[in-house]
Order: structure tokens, then sequence, then C-alpha cells
């Protein structure tokens, strides 16, 4: 199992995100292709660019076929392509498969073997007890009750009722040099109604970064910026825990994150900075098109995703109307890079066979 960090070393600098412990070479993965494996089972995108449901299909059945491998290949393809996926009512489905399907998703897509699953440093720390948190480290609970025991709701908190739902864009742990690749959130108990949660398309080749001009296309390029999470460790503190490992700055190309979790741009002004950051999160505010709203029918229903592909925010809209928790699963994928030769996701897309590009005229 891959630790929650590992150790910033002075050769991972801000101006070249390559791997150099030989953990990941972009040189040696082939990037998937659509194979139909998964053209028999019942689907629809939920909108042209983001989601895909497959409202009947049940994900055990994926693990225990023969081929699950080519199944599960195609699976993490369309994850992928889609940003994320839904399912629904996976009764049978345990946290030990659910576990599996999430380390299968990232082996087969390429991932390092020293790449597992994620243990959350807050969520998961041996100090942070209770009824309410699972006791497997490797699942996260994400539940209501426990995030208002562990974060309190302090009026600058993200979970307060007097923050805007705007400042909750995330993707799962960009803070560190090994970043999430897959994630899955399976609710076990719902409210009467609200708890949406959000996906939007984001970052390099997908279309956040197709809405931009190609001259700050490739300004942002150049440059990188810096992650944090400081408030787990506040968090901690008021809790009177220890978190599981300390969160760390880790830089990363901009053109490959646009907004989540970012402290501060680097080799840039302050104000440079904040422009740029606060222009990030208005094209995530003003561009509708690029997200996907998901309601959590039934319990046991689970949303897949990628999150070098997508921001996620959950709607903190059911105070009063019952709680809402959940089982996830996180995996570590490989250091982020930069690839020049990399295409966007419009032209990658571009002439696939039911692949629309509604962005083209004529």
């Amino acid at each position: 199992m891959a630790p929650a960090a590992i150790a910033l070393s002075d050769e991972l600098k801000a101006t070249s995100l390559r791997a150099k412990n030989g953990d990941f070479n972009a040189d040696q993965t082939t990037p998937l292709k659509p194979t139909g494996a998964l053209d028999h089972l019942e689907s629809f995108d939920v909108t042209p660019v983001i989601g895909r449901e497959y409202p009947r299909a049940n994900l055990v059945e994926l693990l225990e076929a023969p081929n699950t491998d080519e199944l599960l290949t195609e699976l993490a393809y369309t994850i992928s392509s889609r940003g994320v996926v839904f399912f629904r009512k996976q009764d049978n489905l345990t946290n030990d498969l659910q576990k599996r399907l999430i380390q299968r998703l990232g082996e087969l897509s390429g991932k390092p073997a020293s790449s597992g699953l994620r243990i959350h440093p807050v969520l998961n720390s041996d100090g942070n007890g209770g009824e309410d948190r699972d006791p497997d480290q490797q699942i996260s609970t994400i539940s209501s009750k426990l995030f208002k025991k562990v974060y309190g709701l302090q009026q600058d908190s993200t979970r307060s009722p007097k923050k805007q739902s705007s400042d909750q864009w995330h993707s799962d742990i960009a803070f560190e040099p090994v970043p999430a690749d897959y994630t899955s959130l399976r609710l076990t108990q719902l409210p009467k109604t609200g708890g949406d949660t959000l996906w939007a398309s984001d970052a390099r080749g997908y279309e956040i970064y197709d809405c931009i001009s190609t001259p700050i296309q490739k300004l942002l390029e150049s440059l990188t910026c810096t992650f944090s999470r400081p408030d787990f460790n506040e968090a901690a503190e008021r809790g009177g825990f220890s978190i599981y490992t300390k969160p760390r700055g880790s830089p990363e190309n901009v053109g490959e994150r646009l907004h989540a979790h970012i402290s501060h741009i680097n080799d840039v002004t302050a104000e440079e900075s904040e422009m740029f950051l606060h222009w990030f999160k208005t094209l995530l505010k003003d561009n509708h098109d690029l997200v996907v709203r998901h309601r959590w029918q039934d319990v046991n229903d689970i949303a897949i995703w990628d999150n070098r592909s997508t921001f996620h925010n959950a709607t903190f809209d059911f105070e009063g109307l019952g709680d809402r928790s959940g089982n996830r699963a996180v995996g570590c994928g490989e250091r982020p890079f930069l690839d020049r030769q990399s295409r966007s996701r419009r032209e990658a897309l571009e002439g696939q066979e039911g692949v629309g590009n509604y962005f083209k005229i004529g």
C-alpha cells in the first residue's frame, strides 16, 4: 500500500514535474482507448460534456466476470473521458470490493506499483475514532455528523452555512506529490432531500482548459502553483488528535490544475496570483455547461470520478433534513508532469463515433 504522502524531495522543482525516482515514466504509458467492452450495458450521457450513468449495471458482476480486466479497463477509459460515472443501488458492493475496484482501475490505466489506496490524514487519523467512522483506514467516512465533529462550523469554514458553495470546488488530495487518480463515493445514508454533488470538467485537456484562448493556455503551461491544506492541521489542533501525516505543499503545473486547493501561483506577484485564481473560480461559476449535478436517489448509489479531469463540490443544504453519510475509496495515482505533446479534450475526442462536439459550428 502506498503511504498517504511521500517526502517532497529537493529534486521535485516547480519547473519540472516529471518523476525522477522511477515511479512513473510517461513515455512508457500508453493512453487508454475505447474498446466497446461496456456497450452491452444500458447507459446515457448526463450532459454532452460530463457524466455517464449506468442505471441498471452491477459493479460486482463486472468485478467477478471472466473478462473483468477488459471490462474495468473500458470503465477506466469511460470515467476518464466522461469525468464521472454513476451506478444506482449497488447493494452487494462491500467496502473491500469498492477498494478493489478503485485500485484495479488505477492499475489497469497505468499507475505505478508503488501507488495504493489513500489514507485520509484527518478523517482516518488514529486519534479520530468514534461510531461515525469506518475502522478501515482505506475507507474515508464522508459523514455530515463526523464533519461537524472534526471540522466544526466556524464562520470561515468551507462547510459553514455562511460560506458560499462556490468556495468548495476541489479535487481529492491535489496537495500531495502523488495526487489521486480515481475516487469512488457510495452513500449509505441520505437526507430527505438535498446533499447533491456537482462535478465540473476541468484542467489540461478538459473543458475549462478548452474555454481559454491559446496564448493564455501557453502562459499557464509555463507557470506552476503550490497546493496546500492548512485546514487539516487546524482541525486536528481543535480536535486534539494527530493527523495521519502532515499535509505538505506540492508544486504542479498551472495548466494541469486550475483552481482546487491552490495556495498560490509561483514566481508571480501576490496580486497576479490572486487575479488568476479569482478568474479560475469565475470560469467554474459562469460555465454551467461544464457541470453535472448528481442527485443521490437510493442508498448505495455510487459515483466514480477521475480527479485528474474533474473538480467536485458537495451541497450542504440539508440541515434539519437528516444525516448524509457514505464510504469513499481514493486511489493514489502518479506524480504529475507536463506533456507538451498532449492534446486537449476536444482535440482528443474529435471524430470519435458517438462523441459530439457541440462547440463546433458547421
